[in-house]
């Protein structure tokens, strides 16, 4: 659920606030098959229907899947009707407020490692092209969102610059970032450009900022991002 949209990720943990149903997820993401209501609520102590309401719930909410089947061997007519069963959705659920994509940090990070491990070249470079065909791959997913909408989906709440360009109010990878920019910013970078590729976009419409001096000024939010969207009339060669 990490790469769910913001809004479904927050929902999911605040749907896990409640006592029973963080017990209930516990249980069946623990469980080395479907369960169900019934497995659920004398395992847990709690009456069948409470535990009907919260497995049915969590499924509302991304963090369970059900479906039907029929238990034992018997089938055809008066084998009776099929149990409602339940698995994890998922093995994990994070969200941050603002949004933040540290789990995808991690993952260009350590790809960028094995490929430098196994070809003999710079780690450095390595980060860059792993970011890159990663945000080809983030558009591709997108579908037809088209890049401002691939930049919402992402975290980094594009906003009309007043010249025709977007600014990126927030910085997806900003806690990392505040000690490692030069690496961070890089990889922010590749990966800004290949999402504009993924979309059709001239890559030169991502813009490095000089981030720190404007927030000195007063003229970048703490966690702007490092990168503008030019507008696509005025866009620079790669």
């Amino acid at each position: 659920m990490s790469r769910f949209p913001w809004s479904r990720r927050v929902s999911a943990v605040a749907s896990l606030a409640d006592q029973n149903r963080r017990r209930i997820f516990d249980f069946v993401a623990a469980a080395d098959r479907a369960v169900g209501r019934d497995d659920t609520a004398e395992a847990l102590g709690l009456a069948r229907s409470t535990a009907s309401f919260h497995l049915d719930r969590l499924v509302a909410d991304g963090l369970l899947t059900a479906d039907f089947r029929k238990l034992g061997d018997r089938s055809g007519p008066g084998s009776g009707r099929p149990a409602k069963l339940y698995r994890a959705a998922v093995q994990e659920v994070s969200a941050s407020v603002p949004e933040r994509s540290y789990d995808l940090a991690a993952e260009l990070l350590v790809a960028a490692v094995e490929e430098s491990a196994a070809g003999g070249g710079p780690v450095g470079d390595a980060l860059l092209r792993v970011a890159r065909a990663r945000g080809r791959d983030a558009a591709e997913a997108a579908g037809g969102t088209g890049f401002a909408g691939l930049l919402t989906a992402e975290g980094y709440r594009p906003v009309d610059d007043g010249e025709g360009g977007l600014a990126l109010l927030n910085c997806p990878f900003h806690r990392v970032a505040q000690g490692h920019a030069g690496t961070v910013c890089a990889m922010n970078g590749a990966f800004l450009a290949g999402a504009a590729e993924g979309c059709g976009e001239d890559t030169g419409r991502v813009q490095a900022l000089d981030i720190a001096a404007l927030r000195s000024r007063g003229e970048a939010g703490p966690a702007q991002c490092c990168a503008r969207i030019r507008p696509a009339q005025v866009s620079a060669a790669p």
